[in-house]
């Protein structure tokens, strides 16, 4: 099934508001997502809040989205967006609200949030918006559920974020609601965010956890264990594909991540099998195998540490 992930670019949109949530997405495709990303404005061309020239988009009127797929409203200019030519897209504010009741999922990063202010969808919701512009949210919505000094929510079905780069964060968190972490972990790979920030949650996969570090060897190891936890893997194994003396992996590893090689490994398998608990038909054989263990008895015992 296709996910359509469509931005409303608006005029003097801000480069790295689209940028940063669409290559996420972009690089989802080329490790076997099927999203279909699309681009749409109230208006035909316009230039960035750089005066970068964008031009030939449709208009907004002319997308489809359906229920569960995602709209996109990238941050502007803050002067447009509380200017009266902005106030009179009285059209685009109803065509929101229209998409947000056929369960389409609304997602502002930034100062897009004063996009959703406009069209009533923040009343009475959790939001957030950049530190610098949260006082002027506030004061121009009195009745939003304003969080400061968090990176983004969800409440709704409407994701708001803060500042520029949060904006990759919320983008990754919802690509692991379309599809699953380990996808997450893989794009975050590739745009060497290796610590995927979370929201508000103290929740985090541990597929992206402990990543927050620029050690090669390391990440390489932590690669090498993720991809291969269906076999008993060796430390000599895992020190040559690391490229390091088994001696100097233990000891980096535990520098680097604050954990050892084995302790990282059980928080893997109790990650993957978090998910398989989610499926009634898959046995504790089957998930033993998955997580490279070896017997049924391991299983519960991962299990039951996980909620001591």
């Amino acid at each position: 099934m296709t996910t359509q992930i469509i931005y409303l670019i608006l005029p003097e949109v801000h480069l790295l508001d689209l940028a940063g949530a669409d290559q996420v997405f972009f690089e989802a495709n080329d490790f076997g997502a099927n999203l279909k990303l699309q681009y749409c404005s109230t208006k035909p061309t316009l230039s960035t809040s750089a005066s970068l020239p964008i031009g030939r988009l449709q208009h907004f009127t002319k997308t489809n989205p359906g229920a569960g797929d995602y709209l996109f409203i990238p941050g502007s200019s803050i002067e447009y967006l509380l200017s009266g030519d902005f106030a009179s897209e009285r059209e685009l504010f109803q065509w929101l609200r229209t998409q947000h009741a056929k369960g389409v999922r609304i997602c502002s990063v930034c100062t897009g949030a004063f996009v959703l202010g406009k069209a009533g969808l923040l009343d009475g919701r959790k939001c957030t918006t950049h530190w610098k512009r949260t006082a002027e949210l506030k004061h121009a919505f009195p009745h939003i559920r304003l969080e400061e000094d968090i990176l983004f929510t969800e409440d709704g079905g409407i994701f708001t974020s803060a500042g520029v780069t949060a904006g990759i964060d919320m983008a990754l968190h919802i690509l692991g609601k379309i599809i699953d972490d380990q996808m997450s972990f893989k794009v975050a790979r590739e745009l060497v965010v290796y610590l995927r920030r979370e929201g508000g949650d103290t929740q985090q996969s541990v597929f992206l956890k402990f990543r927050n570090h620029i050690h090669s060897g390391i990440h390489k190891a932590q690669d090498y264990l993720q991809e291969n936890l269906r076999t008993k893997v060796s430390l000599e194994e895992l020190a040559d594909w690391a490229c390091m003396s088994p001696r100097s992996l233990t000891r980096t590893f535990r520098k680097e991540t604050g954990i050892s090689v084995n302790e990282y490994t059980t928080l893997l398998r109790q990650e993957r099998l978090r998910e398989y608990t989610k499926n009634p038909d898959m046995s504790r054989k089957q998930m033993a195998r998955e997580c490279g263990l070896t017997s049924e008895r391991q299983v519960v015992r991962l299990l039951k540490a996980m909620h001591p």
